[in-house]
């Protein structure tokens, strides 16, 4: 896995996993790379399993940490000529820009993503936009979303080895790594290599934005 460090009053953030039997290494991986005032999270899905779909998933993020300030369609091309000689992947992104509480995302392929909200005058799930292709092979037309955060707003992201309905009856009153955990293990199919992120925004005081 990959991971960066992050600061304690942006977000806080759990992820859980669980490789294919049999497997020595696991092609689904992640990435939670932090920039000033904002923060890129990414998740890829190398194509199949094993050694190559683990090796297009390291190629995808490492790419995506060397770009993490590019706009997330600049990012995703990027990540697609970066494994042209690979098998692909899937993969979903999204950016939090903390000082206008706003956030982007962009996906290629069956990764799930899901924002739960606290507001309870907004909607109470928002899903990411899926769009047929492979980055490294085929991609569509790119368009991010951007969509405003307040504090508290979850973002769960899931490779294609969770069952669907994970987002269900969920309590938001648990920590993130709580929520992963418990998603992997009622929600892992078992024949394929899983991923669960969650990733809740917390933001930063007023001070902090004008230092």
């Amino acid at each position: 896995m990959e991971v960066t460090g992050i600061g304690d009053q942006l977000i806080d953030w759990g992820v859980a996993a669980l490789a294919l039997a049999g497997e020595a290494q696991i092609g689904d991986r992640y990435l939670v790379k932090s920039f000033q005032n904002g923060v890129l999270v990414a998740m890829v899905d190398g194509l199949g399993h094993g050694t190559e779909a683990a090796e297009a998933a390291k190629t995808a993020i490492a790419t995506a940490e060397r770009h993490a300030r590019e706009p997330l369609a600049s990012l995703l091309e990027l990540c697609h000529e970066s494994l042209r000689r690979t098998r692909g992947v899937v993969m979903s992104l999204a950016s939090i820009n903390a000082l206008d509480e706003m956030l982007t995302w962009l996906g290629v392929g069956n990764i799930e993503s899901v924002l739960v909200r606290t507001d309870v005058n907004a909607p109470a799930r928002e899903w990411l936009l899926l769009r047929g292709g492979v980055v490294g092979y085929r991609l569509p037309p790119l368009k991010a979303s951007v969509l405003s955060i307040k504090p508290g707003d979850t973002l769960i992201l899931a490779t294609d080895g969770i069952r669907g309905g994970f987002a269900e009856d969920l309590d938001l009153s648990d920590a993130p790594q709580q929520i992963a955990d418990r998603i992997l293990d009622r929600f892992a199919k078992g024949t394929d290599d899983a991923l669960v992120l969650v990733v809740r925004y917390i933001g930063f005081g007023h001070e902090q934005q004008n230092a």
